[in-house]
């Protein structure tokens, strides 16, 4: 697979800094390079544009930017969410044997950060890093639908309702509608429309501020689990989506 030049340059500048080098002139980075003085300023006013880079307008020199550390300030709270949320996760698939995950919100997709293998699971598309639609899946509902309406028309803008299934979502007016279901009820729903024979529910995890942090849901086969049993996890899905909220610093406006 090819790589992209430009990038790859870029990336390569950002691992030039470490513990033992902070910053360093435009001269050293082009020579440690080994790229002409011009190529290396492009690289950097676009590095700079964009927060990852920093310069000292005394000095001259340059050193990391804040944007490094907000990405990696929300890789941490990713990675902490997960440890909380992970006994959930294991409590709500051993009490049915299905599996669950845990999700978040990624530009204008899902990823997956955790996946609980249910004993009594046939589900084996998703993964841990996968990515998934927002408008198809019942995650995705749950992560569109508690975004401020600034933020879901930037998600909305130009996004593509690609068809999963003949159940799948088609445009903007339906899916909104279905977020306003999903608020209503609380509860988000895949209705084999990313799978076909795939039926899913989510519920929201929110954070301290009332924001949603993430999506747990919980798949399951609809050959294999009727309606019935699927209201009775859902029940199950609201109460450790709730304990993990709380965990968060969650409080409920009554």
């Amino acid at each position: 697979m090819p790589i992209i030049q430009a990038l790859d340059r870029a990336l390569r500048i950002l691992d030039l800094f470490d513990e033992q080098t902070r910053e360093l002139k435009i001269t050293e980075i082009s020579a440690r390079m080994q790229l002409h003085k011009s190529t290396v300023h492009s690289l950097l006013r676009t590095l700079q544009m964009h927060g990852y880079i920093a310069q000292d307008e005394q000095s001259g020199k340059y050193r990391l930017g804040m944007t490094l550390v907000e990405k990696g300030q929300q890789m941490l709270q990713g990675m902490d969410l997960r440890d909380l949320a992970r006994p959930h996760l294991q409590a709500l698939a051993q009490a049915k044997g299905q599996t669950t995950h845990l999700v978040i919100l990624d530009g204008s997709e899902g990823v997956y950060i955790d996946k609980v293998e249910g004993a009594k699971a046939a589900i084996r598309y998703s993964r841990i890093g996968r990515r998934v639609p927002l408008h198809s899946s019942a995650v995705g509902k749950v992560l569109a639908a508690y975004q401020g309406e600034a933020q879901l028309q930037r998600l909305l803008q130009s996004y593509s309702y690609m068809t999963r299934t003949e159940r799948t979502i088609s445009s903007e007016a339906q899916f909104r509608r279905e977020l306003e279901a999903v608020r209503s009820e609380g509860i988000g729903y895949d209705r084999e429309e990313n799978e076909p024979g795939v039926r899913c529910a989510a519920a929201p995890i929110f954070n301290h501020a009332g924001g949603v942090a993430a999506a747990m849901s919980i798949s399951t086969m609809v050959a294999h689990v009727d309606d019935a049993e699927l209201a009775e996890l859902v029940g199950l899905l609201r109460q450790e989506a709730a304990a993990i909220s709380r965990k968060l610093g969650y409080r409920e406006v009554i």
